[in-house]
């Protein structure tokens, strides 16, 4: 056979491949229509939020990290006043007196521990630091919210649960990747109507990134990361610390109230100028009413332009949920995209209009001593599960 009289054989397969595709594209595309005929693009209306019915008196002992920002917004919507706060970093101080120039700058903790007209203290000082001050603040007769990690060894974290019993007051812990995003919440909703049946299984992929942009990822700081956020013992190790808000959802999502990790593994692919970081982790969880997974990593790209693809799925008996938290990539910005789909509905949901009742009902619970924002055996079971996973976790070095 001639090399012309190959090409042309060639050709001709090709030619006749393509006639055959475009015959049978009507037939797709009509599939692909009756397919698609249930698919609903939804907007959550705008919502009336209720007005707060209670306040409290509340202040800040340390902010050590950007979230503090958001953890006072959420009391200051829930009708808390912010009277006064204490750090101990100048480039923080600074920041935190221009942001709330009507509080009051404390000397010490103890000032504002000895304050009986304060009711409850926030913090979110350093890692290993905020069990130690929150039983402090709850044997001054305060309620305590940190942020998370809420502890970083299980000493602290029975410490903790002694203090509360001992004492009746409350250690709340803001897992704000549940209780602050709108599409969260809304899932929680969702599974709550029955919507996707019983709950079987939560995967969590929660990228993160070290800096972003000309600031630091979550709250847009200009400061470098300080040197404890490079030290396990100080940070929790990745496990303990960004995966809290991953096993929270876990046993919230599932309904599970007891837990363990099956297995869980930790590694430094690409920080060797910080040799104890971790910048990788995953762990597998298996509760008593439902199975998890958990992926955590310090490696979200530039081009994305924002701190992390959260991605959350929840896997029903009649259904399941995908939440792409702060983007949906590739299509847009905008955060809070819920995708539902069971035996009568696929969704698309825009969750942007979702209230956010934790601040609210917070303030509540300090003042009527109730545990509607967070069940605190939860909030602490979350806690000693990331301890756990982190304390178990097999160091992996990859060739």
């Amino acid at each position: 056979m001639s090399a012309n009289e190959s090409v042309n054989r060639r050709e001709f397969f090709r030619r006749a491949g393509a006639m055959g595709m475009l015959g049978a594209m009507p037939d797709v595309m009509a599939f692909a229509e009756g397919g698609q005929s249930n698919v609903q693009h939804e907007v959550v209306p705008k919502q009336e939020v209720p007005a707060p019915t209670d306040t409290i008196n509340f202040a800040v002992c340390g902010m050590s990290h950007d979230h503090i920002y958001g953890m006072v917004g959420a009391i200051i919507r829930g009708g808390g006043k912010l009277v006064a706060w204490h750090g101990t970093e100048p480039n923080k101080i600074a920041r935190f007196a221009k942001a709330f120039p009507n509080a009051k700058q404390a000397h010490s903790e103890e000032e504002i521990l000895n304050d009986k007209s304060i009711h409850l203290v926030l913090s979110s000082t350093i890692a290993n630091e905020r069990a130690p001050l929150g039983i402090r603040a709850m044997k001054a007769g305060k309620d305590f919210l940190s942020d998370k990690p809420g502890a970083t060894s299980l000493e602290q974290v029975e410490a903790i649960r002694k203090t509360v019993k001992e004492t009746g007051r409350i250690y709340a812990i803001l897992y704000s990747e549940l209780l602050e995003v709108k599409a969260a919440v809304y899932a929680g909703e969702l599974i709550k109507q029955g919507k996707i049946g019983r709950v079987i299984q939560t995967i969590n992929i929660a990228p993160h990134q070290i800096v972003q942009g000309s600031g630091n990822a979550g709250n847009g700081g200009a400061d470098p990361r300080p040197d404890w956020f490079w030290v396990p013992e100080q940070y929790g190790g990745i496990l303990c610390d960004i995966g809290s808000h991953q096993v929270e959802q876990f046993l919230y999502y599932t309904g599970s109230t007891s837990a363990e990790v099956v297995e869980s593994q930790i590694s430094n692919i690409a920080h060797p100028e910080h040799p104890k970081f971790q910048d990788f982790g995953d762990m597998v969880l298996r509760g008593d009413k439902g199975f998890g997974y958990v992926r955590l990593d310090w490696f979200t790209p530039d081009a994305l332009g924002t701190w992390g693809d959260g991605r959350l799925f929840i896997l029903g008996t009649k259904g399941y949920i995908e939440v792409r938290k702060y983007t949906n990539v590739g299509v847009s910005k905008a955060g809070n995209n819920l995708f539902m789909v069971n035996g009568t509905e696929q969704k698309f949901i825009d969750c942007n209009n979702v209230d956010l009742p934790f601040g609210r009902q917070f303030v509540s619970d300090v003042v009527h001593r109730t545990h509607t924002a967070q069940d605190q055996s939860q909030a602490l079971l979350a806690a000693e599960l990331v301890v756990r996973a982190q304390k178990q976790a097999k160091w992996v070095k990859l060739a």
